[in-house]
């Protein structure tokens, strides 16, 4: 009987069960992004499969329509019978699809921010095959000595309910995506919206796309592209302010008991960090100093300045995942609590401790307060 089942097993598998569909290959599909607000868009993607000398299934990802996007390792690459499987822990995205029964289709879902988008997939030949644009160069980083101006910035009005903010640096352009200026001073300053004193209301209301290219050869640090924007503000923004002592609630961020969890990255010293939000709630950090981390958690998160006080110095890798609370992300939207999840990741505090191995306490302390005394709207371009 035992060996009746067996042979059952194994024809099944020959005649084109589950467990014998390939998916080594090239795949080719779709992907339909339609976020709430914003106009949809198209986006053709590529992935790669192959088995490695281990036998583990490795996938690369490439965006061909994004222009300046790299190819993007999958991780985590699987395939379960019909099922395969893969997540980019860089983005926060997963993809989770079925092949059809021939193994030459597959159907499946993106997400990505608490959102999907579907994704369905041909394996491609060579006569369908679409065309991989080359990879650009490696940008040269810059002179850590420079001290670089705009040569060029363009100031635009963003388009109306476009959602969230980002500060960005592709190749040698420097961008700040639907940011206010209350957003460009808490950044360029490492502030938070509290140490802001005496500014007009239409800084935090009015929202704009800014390109910029730096005036000395090669991609600035994250230092460099802040200081751009320090040089830009009294240019176009005719900003003029002076700087004070006052006392905050604030958060401390120190080291708990029983040291730090996070793992140390040496590739790039002067290197600029990759740290954005790939939705409320998940922050992947790469490159990243304790007070990078602090000031964008205090730029876009907190309720409160953030002061470090780890004494941890260089640069660290480490995603954090919490459940945010009303009083967070009030800048992207944020205000409303997501309803009770007991299988959700915890809140803040208890994240940044059991995943980090650090702590976020309350407290007061003299901060320094950064003081306007004249700003306007933006001049022509």
């Amino acid at each position: 009987m035992k060996k009746l089942v067996l042979w059952m097993i194994a024809a099944w598998m020959l005649c084109g069960g589950a467990f014998a569909q390939n998916v080594v290959g090239t795949w080719q599909g779709t992907l339909k992004v339609n976020v709430p607000g914003a106009p949809s868009t198209d986006l053709r993607m590529v992935v790669k499969v192959e088995r490695g000398s281990d036998e583990a299934l490795k996938a690369t990802l490439y965006s061909i329509d994004q222009k300046g996007v790299p190819p993007l390792k999958c991780d985590k690459v699987a395939q379960k019978g019909a099922g395969f499987r893969f997540e980019i822990e860089l983005l926060g995205a997963s993809y989770e699809g079925n092949l059809g029964t021939d193994s030459n289709s597959m159907n499946g879902t993106w997400a990505q921010a608490g959102l999907n988008f579907p994704l369905n997939m041909a394996r491609a030949t060579p006569e369908t095959e679409w065309t991989i644009p080359e990879a650009p160069p490696p940008v040269v980083p810059m002179s850590t000595n420079a001290n670089p101006s705009f040569d060029v910035v363009t100031i635009k009005p963003s388009r109306p309910n476009t959602p969230g903010k980002l500060f960005t640096i592709r190749g040698r352009e420097i961008l700040a995506i639907n940011t206010t200026l209350n957003d460009i001073i808490t950044f360029a300053f490492d502030l938070h919206p509290k140490q802001i004193i005496n500014a007009p209301s239409w800084i935090e209301e009015d929202h704009y796309d800014i390109t910029g290219t730096p005036d000395t050869p090669g991609q600035p640090n994250l230092a460099q592209m802040k200081a751009l924007f320090q040089k830009m503000l009294p240019d176009r923004f005719h900003l003029v302010f002076h700087r004070d002592k006052k006392e905050l609630s604030v958060y401390a961020l120190t080291v708990a008991k029983g040291g730090h969890k996070l793992k140390q990255n040496t590739t790039s010293p002067n290197g600029t960090p990759a740290l954005a939000f790939t939705r409320l709630g998940t922050l992947p950090a790469r490159n990243a100093s304790m007070a990078e981390f602090a000031g964008v958690m205090q730029m876009a998160v907190t309720d409160k300045p953030i002061v470090d006080q780890t004494g941890l110095t260089g640069k660290w890798d480490f995603t954090l995942n919490w459940t945010p609370d009303a009083t967070q992300f009030i800048g992207l939207g944020g205000g409303t609590p997501p309803p009770p999840n007991p299988d959700g990741p915890p809140d803040l505090f208890a994240a940044i401790q059991q995943q980090l191995g650090l702590e976020l306490k309350s407290t007061k302390a003299a901060a320094d307060v950064f003081v306007i005394d004249k700003v306007e709207k933006p001049s022509e371009n």
